[in-house]
């Protein structure tokens, strides 16, 4: 149980780092760092996304013969399917800031504060959830998943929330906010994930049949962030926020 509970912990903490950078740095991380440390969670969590949970996914069906790949398969789009309507349905979170920018006078500080919280914060829950599925499928042993497997797609969330946490707390200073109030509210968008996480535990864990979708939506919901938010990140023409 102590695993699960770290497990869950450790996106959250990403976050919490990120956030803390208010209090250490004058301006934002450098592009090539932050760059790099994007390229380095997008590969993390392409890896464990396959090994961790789609690889399991498949092999807890193998009982369903030439059709084993199917839960996966219909997991798999449901969860990128999940992400693409999230992604619609809320401010995308460069979209959200650039929208802003281009706003004037006093509302803007505000609507761009929101924004960025918000965004952040909701783009954290399906990764909360994907931790969650992989520790569920590692307690209950239902699942080919390993500890170390489940600890590599934690840490590569962990990495990719590092810059998020950051990129909320800074802002946040740099328009007039306290730096313990701005690191404060970089560390609320990233507790939704230790809470989802363990939601996602208790779920999945009375409903283990189900176990195979669970794993690969988790891994369809990742791999749509990958695509869709940190290969973009990692072009050298996305110019980081100025503080």
């Amino acid at each position: 149980m102590k695993i699960i509970i770290w497990g869950l912990m450790i996106p959250f903490i990403g976050t919490t780092a990120g956030a803390a950078c208010v209090f250490f740095l004058k301006s934002d991380l450098k592009a090539g760092v932050e760059r790099a440390l994007t390229g380095f969670a997008a590969g993390v969590m392409v890896a464990a996304s396959i090994w961790s949970l789609i690889v399991p996914a498949i092999d807890q069906s193998a009982s369903k013969g030439r059709w084993a790949f199917l839960p996966a398969f219909i997991g798999f789009w449901v969860g990128v399917l999940f992400l693409l309507l999230l992604d619609h349905a809320i401010p995308h979170l460069h979209r959200s800031i650039d929208q802003a920018d281009q706003t004037e006078g006093p509302k803007s500080k505000l609507n761009r504060t929101i924004m960025m919280v918000l965004a952040v914060t909701l783009h954290n829950i399906p990764e909360g959830m994907a931790v969650g599925v992989v520790y569920a499928g590692l307690f209950s042993g239902s699942a080919n998943i390993t500890s170390g497997g489940a600890l590599a797609l934690a840490l590569g969330i962990a990495i990719q929330n590092f810059p998020e946490g950051a990129i909320i707390s800074m802002p946040l200073f740099a328009e007039g906010k306290s730096k313990p109030k701005s690191f404060l509210l970089g560390l609320l968008s990233g507790a939704v994930e230790p809470v989802f996480g363990g939601l996602t535990v208790l779920i999945a864990s009375m409903v283990v049949p189900a176990m195979p979708y669970f794993l690969s939506f988790a891994a369809g919901a990742m791999l749509y962030v990958v695509v869709e938010e940190l290969i973009p990140e990692m072009s050298p023409e996305n110019i980081p926020i100025s503080v």
